[in-house]
């Protein structure tokens, strides 16, 4: 279930993309309902305070998805929407992977697989220490996960009890060179992230009900941190684009671009219906 915040976010990324020509179309799209949640009501942020120390963190350590982030943090007022435009121009606040120097409401620069969930988990226990009560959200690809650092900061944040700490799984099935089950499959995500004393749930990562169920169900949990497994289609909201092994990174030939001025058009259509 889509709200009107998500088919928002999903827009922005597709006219970005489709200004630029290029880039990460895939697992920007498979975030939308996620971000659309996060930034829309679950979490303790304020645009105007973007440096607020109560406010909660949120970590895309997957930040080659920084598209999906960026269209939100404009759509919530971080910075002009206008700047949109200029991702991965020279010069731009808007690289191709996030960057905390860079850019406004930007918690952690992240890019390198596998180092994101390694700082979540240390601002979850800086927190924890501090008896603060802000919360840490992180968001994790599925081929990622082939890095062996995400196993061993989900050891530490499972052995300190981080019950302020939730990261969601991005299992969009699909990583840079191809399907997961096909280069490096992990079997269970829930089993193997409850045998790291986590809490774990699989949800629709589409449906904004189950994925805000998931979250407050989480906020219960004490002395176990959180994962939420987010089912998704890599590609979500663009047919001709969902599931297919080259839409990790797009360079967009004349029918695709065709295929983006109908989806954008559709999309503009049901907001302002």
């Amino acid at each position: 279930m889509a709200t009107m915040f998500s088919n928002q976010i999903r827009l922005e990324i597709l006219k970005m993309l489709k200004h630029r020509n290029f880039g990460h179309l895939g697992g920007s799209l498979s975030l939308v309902e996620t971000l659309s949640v996060l930034y829309d009501g679950v979490m303790h942020i304020d645009p105007k305070h973007p440096e607020d120390p109560n406010r909660d963190y949120f970590i895309l350590s997957k930040g080659h998805a920084g598209p999906a982030l960026y269209a939100t943090l404009a759509l919530k007022g971080y910075f002009d929407k206008s700047l949109l435009n200029t991702l991965n121009d020279n010069g731009t606040t808007l690289p191709s992977h996030t960057d905390k120097n860079l850019t406004t409401g930007v918690d952690m620069t992240t890019g390198s697989l596998g180092q994101g969930l390694s700082v979540a988990v240390g601002v979850s226990l800086g927190f924890k220490l501090q008896n603060k009560k802000n919360r840490v959200y992180a968001v994790v690809g599925d081929g990622e996960l082939n890095e062996g650092q995400c196993y061993e900061a989900f050891i530490f944040a499972g052995q300190k009890k981080l019950d302020n700490l939730i990261v969601f799984i991005d299992d969009n099935k699909l990583q840079l060179d191809g399907f997961r089950k096909e280069v490096s499959d992990q079997g269970d995500f829930v089993k193997r992230l409850e045998s790291f004393d986590f809490y774990a749930v699989r949800v629709d990562g589409h449906d904004e009900i189950e994925i805000t169920k998931a979250i407050k169900d989480a906020w219960q949990i004490k002395d176990k941190p959180t994962a939420i497994i987010l089912d998704t289609i890599k590609g979500k909201g663009v047919k001709e684009f969902e599931n297919i092994a080259s839409n990790h990174h797009m360079r967009f030939s004349e029918t695709q671009h065709q295929i983006l001025d109908r989806v954008i058009l559709e999309l503009e259509a049901e907001i302002n219906d």
